[in-house]
């Protein structure tokens, strides 16, 4: 990698990645229901984590029965020790003063959705549980109801599931959505695959404030095509800027300049994949030497089939060949990302420098063509 010193490499990484988590944010989930519902299942099936398993969070009220459970982009609010109930009021009273507190806030310390959870297999909504659902509005949460480990065949709930989810329909109660959500969030032999997950994560973006719907993409694990499809706008951002360095005369040799833009797209899109910051930052020292490595005689070679596409004159990079370069950079690296997010990747290969370097520029060259050729 030309002039850059692995030290700076990281130190550069570092910075945009601390920069970019904390303009991203956090969204922040309440979460209700019974004991034994499948609460923490839910969450960990949708966005991954095992938060709300690892151990009891930090307290945000002054008696301590409810707590915040945090990783990276993503805030579990829960409560300890209490039990919908029988210590309703309890709850709803810290969740109040806790509400207030946090609306002072910015927005992204606030609690921004909640999901009431009923158990399927008990077959009951109970009184309490409706006064709880109408006093989480009362407090301007946006609620959804959610009814967990729900069987199905074929791709049909069971019935007793649907009469329930009618049943609270019919309640007219004050939340977010007219019907409740029917999902099982792991697949089981005898009670079936899982399911309803995709629904109940588009209305909780339907739902939740605009400002956190970058955190919301990057927390959740399960709508790839929303990951990649947020990825675009920090790729054009960084083609943009770099077209801009390009168009000085900067020899190639000094890519002083582009590398720190191009790490910025890279820390954005591999914090939107949920990639570990230390994994990351390895790849990217890989990608980018082969892509400033090998990217300007791969876009110039490109170039040169493309009639009046024109050549790179006087040993310095162009405007088109910087942006290409980027473009390619950034779209080899959501689908080297994407793959690594659907498992398709090989732990090992994310360990062989050599073996993702040439993964990474077999991609970059199918992407330089795409961008060149006009057909990406």
């Amino acid at each position: 990698m030309p002039n850059v010193s692995e030290e700076w490499f990281r130190r550069t990484v570092e910075e945009s990645w601390r920069a970019q988590q904390e303009e991203i944010g956090s969204f922040n989930l309440a979460i209700f229901g019974k004991t034994g519902v499948g609460k923490s299942t839910l969450v960990n099936a949708i966005f991954g984590e095992t938060i709300a398993e690892t151990g009891i969070g930090e307290p945000v009220t002054r008696g301590h029965h409810l707590y915040k459970h945090a990783s990276g982009s993503l805030g579990v609010f829960d409560t300890e020790g209490l039990e919908i109930g029988k210590d309703d009021e309890t709850i709803l009273d810290e969740l109040a003063g806790l509400v207030t507190d946090l609306k002072k806030r910015p927005v992204h310390e606030q609690i921004h959705v909640a999901w009431y959870c009923v158990g399927a297999r008990s077959g009951r909504f109970e009184a309490v549980e409706e006064h709880f659902v109408r006093r989480l509005r009362e407090l301007g949460l946006p609620v959804l109801v959610v009814l967990t480990q729900v069987p199905s065949r074929d791709g049909v709930p069971h019935g007793r599931a649907v009469e329930l989810a009618e049943h609270i329909a019919s309640l007219g109660l004050p939340i977010a959505a007219p019907r409740p959500f029917l999902t099982m969030a792991e697949p089981d032999s005898f009670d079936g695959p899982a399911h309803g997950l995709e629904a109940l994560l588009d209305a909780t973006f339907r739902v939740a404030p605009a400002a956190v719907h970058e955190a919301l993409i990057q927390a959740q694990r399960i709508d790839l095509a929303r990951k990649r499809k947020s990825c675009q706008a920090p790729i054009a951002a960084a083609v943009s800027a770099a077209a801009a360095a390009g168009a000085s005369p900067i020899p190639f040799s000094d890519a002083a300049l582009l590398i720190p833009i191009q790490l910025g797209m890279l820390s954005k899109i591999a914090l939107t994949y949920n990639i570990p910051f230390q994994r990351a930052t390895g790849m990217a020292f890989a990608m980018t030497a082969a892509g400033t490595g090998a990217g300007r005689s791969v876009v110039t070679n490109l170039v040169k089939l493309v009639p009046g596409g024109g050549t790179v004159v006087g040993g310095t990079i162009s405007a088109g060949v910087a942006s290409t370069i980027t473009y390619a950079m950034g779209h080899a690296w959501v689908e080297i990302c994407d793959r690594i997010a659907r498992g398709d990747l090989s732990p090992a290969i994310l360990l062989d420098s050599s073996a993702l370097r040439n993964l990474f520029t077999t991609e970059f060259k199918t992407q330089a063509r795409k961008r060149i050729t006009g057909k990406g």
